[in-house]
């Protein structure tokens, strides 16, 4: 599938964050942060796929 500059973007900026939040749930196993950073990963990763799915459906150059 072809996809614009700004699909390549928003997808960066989200597998930035969803690292950045997986890799501290890591380091900090056990702890409350870790949990915490663990969710916000997965709830992260739904939010992606939200905010792709509608770019796709609004950007004539990605639909």
């Amino acid at each position: 599938m072809k996809t614009c500059r700004r699909f390549t973007t928003i997808r960066k900026e989200y597998e930035r964050e969803i690292t950045f939040l997986s890799s501290h749930s890591e380091r900090h196993a056990g702890k409350p942060s870790a949990k915490s950073s663990a969710k916000h990963a997965a709830s992260t990763k739904a939010r992606m796929a939200r905010a792709l799915t509608g770019h796709v459906g609004r950007c004539p150059e990605c639909g």
